[in-house]
Order: C-alpha cells, then structure tokens, then sequence
C-alpha cells in the first residue's frame, strides 16, 4: 500500500494508492507498506531514486544498511513491533531521505508509525520538511519505546512482589506454583522485549551517527539540534533497557532459588517419608519370614505387638529429625 503526505496551503494532504508521477514527486512522505512492483516502480519513476527490496533490507552488513547514494540516504534497521498485541518481534524499516521526499519502506505497522500519521494531520508542520519528518518519526518511535519500556518495568515490578509475598506466607502448592509460573512468564517477556527495544536503540543510534555525519548535507539546519536530542533520549533508553534486563537476570535468579528451596523441601518430605518407614519395613519383613521357630506367631499378643513395633519405628525417626530441625 502506499500512501502520500504532502503539505499544502498549511494542510496535509494524505492519499492511499497511486498518483501520478508529479504528484508523487510533490510529496513529502510517502509511505509503502508491503509495496507491489507498481507501486514500487511509481516511486521509482517519480523521484528517480532506487527502492530497496525486502532482501536487501534483510541484510546484516552495517554497509548494506547505511549507506549514501548521490545526495540520497538509504538508512535500515530493525524496529520493534506488535507489543499490543502481545507479540514481541522485529521488522526491517528502510529510510530513503532525499531532498525532496522521505521515503519508508516496511513490511509491518510499528503503533509509532500509526501514532505519527495521526499526528502530522493535526499538526502540519512535522511534514514541512523530508528530514524533520524522519527525525519527529524518530522521536515519535523513541516516545513509543519509552512507554513500552515502562509499562513492562511496571508489570515485571507487580509480578515479582507478588512471588516474593507468596513465598513469606503459607498457602497451598498449587497456588505458590501458579504465581511463581507467572512471574517465570512475566520475566520472560521482560526479557524479550528488552532485547528487541535494545536492537531498535541500537539501529537508532547507527542511524542517527551516520545522519549527524551527513548533516551538513542531508538535514536542513533548524533540524540538526533534534539529532543531538535524539542521541541522548536514546542513550538514556538504552542504559534504562540494560537497568531492566539486568533486575530481570536477579529478579530470575532469584525466583529460580525460591523454587528450588520449594523441590528440595518436596524432596526431603519424600526422604523423611521413605525413611521413616523403613523400620517398619524391616519388622514386617522379619515377620513374613518362614521359619518354624518364630514363638510370636502363635501368641496372641504376636499381631498387636508386631504393629506397635512397627509404629514406634516409624514416630522415633521423626521425633528425632524434628529435634535435629531437619523438618
């Protein structure tokens, strides 16, 4: 799909599908999404730049990610996407900054871009210009991150306390194991999504080096001081996804160590148990011998001694791991 953002008489003007090429070429933004050939060719045509395929956007190389061509910038990187939905992935996205229109290439709908498109109606002149509508995107995506970044912060925060006040009272089981199965997920996803919003900050920041090292060509100069406000909310996003994936890596640990204690309990119940009976056991098997000579067996008090033997067996064993504090 594409669609076209252009500014004029102090409106935007947005328009979904195909124009023809001056038209296309008195955009400022244009967007394609899951482009075809034709739309692919259109953009191509109009402002006589090359469009990247979803292989070359694919690619790992840093020079096959950010790279200049002429007077225009091919800017890629991986941009965190579907946290609404409960998805935590990456998609390519590729800036094409030229002079005269930004051009972005992407395979998925990131909730900034959608946000942005909203924005830029209401306030016309985040697309007066190619480059600030690149660096409001940005920010807009940085924004995006921020919030994401503290809602999961606040999730894994109630998840923990609730654990951690589970485990210092007495409840059943099942319900320890549900709540700890919780904050397991709970921190799983803390994880992956830090580490998702840390490759969007880092191709963020490879983007916004190598856009401040072209600056003087490639952004106009009432936007060069976005850029280095840009760096630092980046920069203190990535120290803040590192403080989160860090309490996440002890918050795991430590809930590791709470059920093992719970197993090693379970266990030494299971120890207790089979050794406690063992006694009885062994009286019992005494008794199922078949000897001749056994004078218990023909009196009457042979059977209720028998089982209080066995009993008192089995309560010594207890009583004394209990005195030891081994129960």
């Amino acid at each position: 799909m594409l669609t076209t953002y252009a500014l004029a008489e102090g409106r935007v003007s947005v328009h979904e599908g195909l124009l023809p090429p001056a038209e296309l070429a008195r955009a400022v933004w244009i967007d394609l999404l899951n482009p075809t050939p034709e739309e692919e060719r259109a953009v191509q045509s109009a402002l006589r730049l090359e469009v990247p395929t979803r292989e070359e956007m694919e690619e790992i190389e840093s020079s096959s990610r950010l790279y200049r061509e002429d007077d225009v910038l091919f800017l890629t990187a991986n941009f965190l996407h579907g946290v609404d939905r409960g998805e935590y992935n990456s998609t390519p996205i590729t800036f094409v900054l030229a002079s005269q229109a930004l051009v972005t290439v992407r395979y998925q709908t990131p909730r900034a871009f959608t946000a942005f498109s909203l924005r830029c109606q209401k306030s016309p002149g985040l697309v007066a210009t190619p480059d600030g509508v690149m660096l409001h995107l940005f920010e807009q995506i940085v924004d995006r991150l921020a919030d994401v970044l503290e809602r999961i912060g606040g999730e894994m925060d109630g998840a923990s306390s609730a654990a951690f006040r589970r485990a210092r009272v007495k409840v059943k089981a099942n319900e320890r194991s549900a709540d700890l199965r919780e904050t397991l997920i709970t921190l799983g996803q803390v994880g992956e999504v830090t580490t998702r919003a840390s490759e969007t900050l880092l191709g963020l920041s490879r983007i916004l080096t190598f856009v401040g090292a072209e600056k003087a060509t490639a952004v106009r100069k009432e936007n060069q001081a976005q850029i280095k406000t840009l760096v630092r909310d980046v920069r203190s996003l990535v120290e803040h996804a590192n403080v989160l994936n860090s309490k996440a890596n002890f918050l795991l640990d430590a809930v590791l160590g709470i059920i093992n204690v719970e197993q090693t309990n379970i266990i030494k119940t299971f120890t207790v148990a089979s050794v406690a009976l063992m006694p009885p056991t062994l009286i019992a098997s005494i008794y199922g011998m078949n000897f001749a000579q056994m004078p218990e067996l023909n009196q009457a008090w042979g059977y209720p001694a028998a089982l209080l033997l066995m009993v008192v067996s089995a309560v010594l064993p207890i009583v004394y791991f209990k005195r030891k504090g081994w129960l």
